[in-house]
């Protein structure tokens, strides 16, 4: 459920929203996912062509943020030049992830990357928008994450929130990012 003011703040964004990359990033649990879904519906109801990706389809316990370079060749580079894209999302097979089968964006004038990370210094100046969701304190957003991903992953987001903390106090993504909420 997305919050009167939160509502407000993504109806505003889909009027304004027509072409450009878009990143929408925050710590784990803060609602990420949730937000970029409803912004794209917004978007494609209103006629906008936008396409969605996600960096946890790259992203894994043990590479939280270094496969940067893999979606700036297989999406950024491709969206850049006006073309249709694609990339091969992360797939996990007893615990350990592998590379996915091919999946085949349309280019389409807007593109939005959500996920952890996604604001990150290196995109910064080609952003048209730089979104951020706080989501609450940590404990609640671990709470919501594992009810997300089930109680045996607990123990990778605790490790994986400490792992953010880290990052964006070191990236200092927040900072460059329109406050959502």
């Amino acid at each position: 459920m997305i919050a009167a003011t939160l509502d407000d703040q993504l109806d505003e964004l889909a009027a304004e929203m027509v072409s450009g990359i878009v990143a929408i990033d925050g710590p784990s649990g803060a609602g990420k996912s949730t937000v970029a879904d409803e912004l794209v519906a917004r978007l494609r109801a209103r006629g906008t062509g936008v396409q969605l990706v996600r960096t946890d389809d790259f992203a894994t316990w043990d590479d939280p943020v270094a496969w940067w370079p893999e979606l700036e060749t297989d999406v950024l580079q491709a969206f850049i030049r006006r073309h249709d894209y694609h990339y091969r999302p992360r797939v996990w097979r007893g615990g350990v992830p592998e590379p996915g089968k091919l999946v085949w964006l349309r280019w389409e004038p807007l593109l939005i990357i959500e996920g952890v990370s996604s604001a990150r210094r290196r995109i910064a100046e080609r952003l048209t928008y730089s979104l951020w969701l706080d989501g609450g304190p940590s404990a609640e957003r671990l709470e919501r994450a594992v009810a997300r991903d089930g109680e045996e992953s607990r123990p990778m987001l605790e490790r994986w929130q400490q792992f953010e903390r880290g990052w964006f106090a070191v990236d200092r993504t927040r900072e460059r990012c329109r406050v959502l909420g």
